[in-house]
């Protein structure tokens, strides 16, 4: 029976029973068909050390204009997504890349760590007035919408539409997605797009008022051998900055507490011993990797494992199977928050390794951290929602009581 799954998968024929729970799938192809042939042509990878590779190899493209372009049509979503770092190659890639990376700097972080402790704290407060309540719109999304509205200098008044416009822009990106999402898609980027160019206008007229945690003027006038961000890719890095940021660790903070609301024995050893925080971290975003699929397209011919793919084959890689394969994590099913080694590929690798990375793994450890000491007895108050994502792992809502 497994193997009839595996050799019958359709990536783009995926039902909300996959979405809920894709693990036993998963595991059938990656076991009978690990480099599997969808319908389309396209390649799904499940095997860790093919998803590896394919990240780490030269051979591979990112760019997607030709296939965004049938997707999406001429319009905002295009512009975005053939204009923003993720979904480009060098030389582009490269030198965004560094101009990006001034907002991720050592100094940055450490700006940032303190101003994350305060938010947390500050939510945290609020909570215990609550109660009982939704876990994802009371806190997981609220400590990524306060500090990216930091870091881009978001008014107050505009935050509350910020994850709408993150799950609009990043919806868009599954495989299938009806044109209704394609609309939302567009109206997304229009309507952050005119924002950001206000507040790109009010920081360029006024370079030295950016607050605490705030990158927008490292952004603007940032240079890599003389070259700076135009104005185009100014607006669609920064709406990237926001996607990248602002809905992955939404996922990530809820994400964690569901694992630990299922895996008591877990709950009560980080309560027990805080310091496995990091350890811990790590392994929620094995488990449940807020990033479930990724794309290549290969330049060349590659080897992987015994199949050979020519060029041109466009490559799903398995994120959330890579991260569960039994040839590189033991008892890969179960949650073990003091795993070591735990190389899993959350944050993929090669040239296109998480730009964020560091800032998440701050705000994951913070969060989830003080979460778990300051209210120990945390539990489940209903059913939890899962996304309607394929590409992305995460929860609408999470109803908990403290």
């Amino acid at each position: 029976m497994t193997l009839q799954i595996a050799k019958r998968f359709d990536l783009n024929a995926i039902d909300r029973s996959f979405i809920e729970n894709p693990h036993p799938t998963l595991n059938a192809l990656r076991t009978y068909d690990p480099v599997h042939r969808n319908p389309d042509g396209s390649v799904y990878l499940t095997r860790y050390a093919d998803v590896r590779q394919v990240y780490q190899s030269q051979a591979m493209s990112s760019d997607k204009k030709r296939e965004f372009s049938k997707k999406f049509g001429p319009g905002p979503l295009l512009t975005h997504h053939t204009t923003s770092l993720i979904f480009n190659d060098p030389p582009y890639h490269t030198v965004v890349r560094k101009l990006l990376a001034s907002a991720f700097t050592p100094r940055k972080l450490a700006e940032l760590e303190p101003l994350i402790g305060d938010i947390v704290d500050r939510l945290l407060d609020r909570l215990e007035d609550l109660g009982e309540f939704d876990f994802i719109s009371e806190f997981a999304m609220q400590l990524p919408t306060e500090l990216i509205s930091y870091m881009l200098g978001v008014p107050e008044q505009h935050r509350h539409a910020l994850r709408g416009y993150s799950l609009a822009i990043l919806g868009a990106l599954d495989p299938v997605v009806p044109q209704e999402r394609l609309d939302a898609g567009d109206r997304a980027v229009a309507e952050f797009g005119e924002l950001l160019d206000d507040l790109i206008a009010h920081r360029r007229n006024n370079p030295d008022r950016g607050g605490q945690g705030e990158v927008l003027e490292s952004l603007i006038f940032g240079e890599v051998d003389g070259r700076r961000l135009n104005d185009e890719e100014l607006r669609q890095n920064c709406i990237f900055l926001l996607n990248a940021g602002h809905e992955t660790t939404t996922s990530l903070v809820g994400n964690s507490t569901a694992i630990l609301l299922g895996a008591p024995d877990q709950h009560r050893r980080l309560i027990d011993n805080p310091d496995l925080i990091t350890t811990a971290v790590e392994e929620f975003l094995r488990v449940e990797s807020p990033l479930q699929i990724g794309n290549r397209l290969t330049t060349e011919e590659i080897t992987l494992g015994e199949v050979t793919l020519p060029k041109g084959t466009y490559i799903h890689t398995s994120i959330a199977a890579a991260n569960r394969d039994p040839a590189i994590f033991d008892q890969p099913d179960k949650v073990d928050i003091g795993r070591k080694p735990n190389k899993h590929l959350a944050f993929i690798t090669g040239i296109h390794v998480c730009l964020g990375a560091s800032l998440s793994r701050i705000e994951g450890r913070i969060a989830t951290g003080k979460l778990v000491q300051r209210f120990p007895n945390l539990r489940s108050a209903g059913p939890a929602e899962i996304m309607g994502l394929a590409r992305f792992r995460g929860y609408n809502h999470l109803p908990v009581r403290i």
